[in-house]
């Protein structure tokens, strides 16, 4: 397995299959333009089988951290490690970028992701609620 950061549309184009939908042009162009985004494909022998995008933040009394936004694993290569593999990928990333930190967002029910997250060295922290605000439609193409 090879993990690439990606920062081509037709590279992001050749992987639709693991997003949720098909790649948007302008909001792809848009992501890969912006250098605190990040997108990392993991390929098996020339084939993308998995990708995780993570977002730099960056607040004035706190400095850089890594927002983990997406991670996924075609579904026929799941339970090989490449979910892990692309987290720790993208946690070495943020930390050779400065970041001082790494956090990510997931239901408690999402077993398979709490296990990939955990087995990447993210530690689940109690007393957290997400709260969220919807403006119009929530995933534009869904």
């Amino acid at each position: 397995m090879e993990v690439r950061r990606i920062t081509r549309f037709e590279d992001v184009a050749a992987a639709g299959q693991l997003f949720d939908v098909a790649p948007r042009v302008e909001a792809t162009r848009r992501f890969l333009a912006d250098e605190r985004h990040h997108l990392l494909i993991a390929y098996v022998e020339g084939v993308p089988v998995g990708m995780v995008t993570g977002v730099e933040m960056t607040h004035p009394d706190k400095g850089s951290e890594m927002f983990l936004y997406e991670l996924g694993v075609d579904e026929s290569y799941q339970g090989r490690g490449i979910g892990r593999e692309l987290t720790s990928a993208l946690a070495r990333l943020a930390r050779d970028r400065g970041c001082y930190g790494m956090w990510v967002v997931t239901e408690l029910d999402n077993a398979a992701a709490l296990a990939t997250y955990r087995s990447a060295g993210g530690v689940l922290e109690g007393g957290k609620v997400l709260l969220e605000w919807n403006f119009g439609q929530a995933h534009p193409g869904m």
